[in-house]
C-alpha cells in the first residue's frame, strides 16, 4: 500500500461497529450536499452501526481505510422486498470527498462483486442519481461500466431534492452470465 495521499489505495475490510460514526459523517455530506442519495436526512451513527451488523456474505458491506482513517465504504442490499427478487442486489458506493480520484470507489466495487461472486446472488444493479436530460456520464455511471455493469434504463424527474428533479440511471451485472 503506497502512503503517498495522492495514490493512497489503503486496506479494503468488512466494516465493524465502530466505522459507524465515520460512514454516517461519510454519509451525511452525500444526504446535505448533493442528489447522489434521495435521501433527506442523514441517518444517526446507531442506523449505521445496525447495518453493518445487518452484514453477511449475501449483503457485504466493506469500507476502504487509508492510513487508518475510513475514506468510503460500499454495501449490498436487497433490491426489492419481495422473495422472487432474492437473488439480486443494490449496491451502494460513498466516497470521502477528499479521498475522490484515488481509486477507492474501484477498489470498493471490485472487492463487492468479489464477495457477492461465490453467494446465490445473480444480480447487482446499481441505482445511480443523474440530473435530467444530462449527456455527460456521472463518475458512478463510469465507474460500474467499467466493472461490467451496462445501463438497462433511465426514469426521469423521479426525485425532486435540493430544489431540483433528479433521474434515475438503472445499470446491471449478470454475475452468472451462462446460468
Amino acid at each position: 500500500m503506497s502512503t503517498d495521499p495522492a495514490t493512497a489505495t489503503g486496506v479494503l475490510r468488512p466494516a465493524a461497529a465502530q466505522d459507524a460514526e465515520r460512514v454516517a459523517a461519510i454519509f451525511a455530506g452525500y444526504v446535505l450536499q448533493s442528489i447522489a442519495t434521495f435521501v433527506e436526512e442523514p441517518p444517526s451513527d446507531e442506523y449505521w452501526r445496525e447495518r453493518i451488523a445487518g452484514a453477511h456474505p449475501g449483503l457485504p458491506f466493506l469500507v476502504a481505510e487509508v492510513d487508518g482513517e475510513v475514506e468510503g465504504f460500499a454495501y449490498a442490499a436487497p433490491f426489492r422486498p419481495h422473495a422472487a427478487y432474492r437473488y439480486t442486489v443494490e449496491d451502494s458506493i460513498y466516497i470521502a470527498p477528499e479521498a475522490a480520484g484515488r481509486g477507492l470507489g474501484s477498489r470498493l466495487l471490485a472487492g463487492l462483486l468479489d464477495e457477492v461472486r461465490p453467494t446465490e446472488v445473480r444480480q447487482v444493479v446499481a441505482v445511480i442519481a443523474a440530473l435530467p436530460g444530462s449527456r455527460h456520464d456521472t463518475p458512478s455511471i463510469v465507474l460500474h461500466r467499467r466493472l461490467g455493469f451496462v445501463e438497462v434504463g433511465r426514469m426521469s424527474s423521479v426525485g425532486y431534492k435540493n430544489g431540483q428533479w433528479a433521474d434515475t440511471v438503472l445499470m446491471q451485472i449478470d454475475l452468472r452470465p451462462d446460468g
